[in-house]
C-alpha cells in the first residue's frame, strides 16, 4: 500500500470521527445500527477510535431477523462484552408474532423486509433520534442518494427529493418530535477502502468473510447456505463448495461467491479485481430494479 493510499485512508478515516462527533453534539439519543458485518464493525471501531480514551457513547441496536449466521450472533456478543456498552435487540419474530407483520411464503421467502416494522419499533420505542449506519455510496445507486444526515419523518420514511444541503460539511440535525435521522459516517468509503483499512488497523471481523468450506445450492447465481429455514426445490441440490461472504444478511438470502481467499490479504486482492457490487449476490436486491430504494423509502437501513 503505498504512502499516497495511506494518507487517504487517514482522511476517510478523520472525516467518519467528524461525522460520529458532529452526531454525539447534535442528537439526544443516538444509536449505532449494528448487524455484525463489516461495515457496521466498521463503523464501531471508528466511534471507538472517536470516543476515546472513555467508552463509545452510543447503544449498538440489532435487528434480529431471527434468521440470522450462528457465527454473526457469536460475534455480536462477544463484541458488546468486549466494549462495555448497551445492546438494544429488535426481534422480527416477535413483530410476527404481535401481528405487526406477516411471514413471506415460498422457495424464496425472506424476512428482510420483515425488518423496517421492527427497526421503526425499536426507533420509536427507545425514543432514538438518529440511528447511526454503514450504508456506503458505491454499494447501491439507492444508497447513493443519502447525504451524511439523512432526515426521515414521523412515520420513517425517507424521501430522497426531501434531504438537506450538505454544503461545507455543515450538517443540519434540528428536526421535529417523532422525525428522525440517519447518519452515514462511511458514505465515502468504498468496499476496497474498506477492506485496506480493516487489514491496517488489524480488526476482527466474522469467519464468514474468510473463505471456508460450507455445504451450499446454487440459487439466483450464487451459492446459498444451507440451513434450516432454506426450501429446496425437487431439481435444487446441496453441494460443498469453498466459499466466502462479501455481505451479511439474512442466511436465506446471503450469497457467496466461490473464494480462496482466507487472509485480509487475499481478500484485498480478490475485491481489487472484482466488477460486480459486493450486493450483487443478495436475492432480495433482484427481486426489481428499485427493491432497495423502495424498502429506503418505506424506513430500511
Amino acid at each position: 500500500m503505498n504512502k499516497y493510499y495511506l494518507n487517504y485512508l487517514d482522511e476517510l478515516e478523520s472525516e467518519a470521527i467528524y461525522i460520529l462527533r458532529e452526531v454525539w453534539a447534535q442528537f439526544e439519543n443516538p444509536v449505532i445500527l449494528f448487524s455484525g458485518g463489516k461495515d457496521s464493525i466498521l463503523v464501531t471501531h471508528l466511534a471507538k477510535k472517536a470516543f476515546y480514551p472513555a467508552k463509545i457513547p452510543f447503544a449498538l441496536m440489532h435487528v434480529d431477523t431471527g434468521h440470522n449466521f450462528p457465527e454473526t450472533i457469536q460475534f455480536r456478543d462477544d463484541l458488546i462484552k468486549e466494549l462495555g456498552v448497551k445492546l438494544i435487540v429488535g426481534s422480527v419474530q416477535d413483530s410476527i408474532d404481535q401481528g405487526r407483520v406477516a411471514e413471506e411464503k415460498g422457495k424464496n421467502a425472506t424476512r428482510n423486509a420483515l425488518q423496517i416494522t421492527t427497526l421503526l419499533d425499536a426507533i420509536d420505542n427507545n425514543k432514538v433520534d438518529c440511528a447511526i449506519g454503514g450504508g456506503r455510496r458505491d454499494e447501491e445507486k439507492a444508497r447513493a442518494k443519502e447525504r451524511f444526515f439523512s432526515h426521515r419523518n414521523d412515520f420513517g420514511e425517507w424521501d430522497p427529493k426531501n434531504q438537506r444541503p450538505e454544503l461545507w460539511n455543515h450538517l443540519n440535525g434540528k428536526h421535529f418530535e417523532g422525525e428522525h435521522f440517519r447518519a452515514f459516517p462511511i458514505s465515502n468509503w468504498t468496499e476496497m477502502d474498506v477492506w485496506n483499512y480493516i487489514k491496517r488497523e488489524n480488526i476482527s471481523i466474522p469467519s464468514l468473510y474468510y473463505a471456508h468450506e460450507r455445504d451450499v445450492v446454487f440459487r439466483s447465481n450464487s451459492w446459498i447456505p444451507m440451513s434450516e429455514f432454506l426450501k429446496l426445490e425437487e431439481n435444487e441440490q446441496v453441494v460443498k463448495k469453498k466459499i466466502r461472504f462479501r455481505t451479511l444478511g439474512d442466511i436465506t438470502i446471503t450469497g457467496g461467491i466461490e473464494s480462496d481467499a482466507d487472509t485480509l490479504e487475499k481478500i484485498a486482492l480478490e475485491v481489487s479485481a472484482m466488477r460486480k457490487t459486493e450486493r450483487g449476490d443478495r436475492s432480495d436486491d433482484k427481486r426489481s430494479e428499485t427493491a432497495m430504494e423502495d424498502r429506503k423509502k418505506q424506513g430500511y437501513f
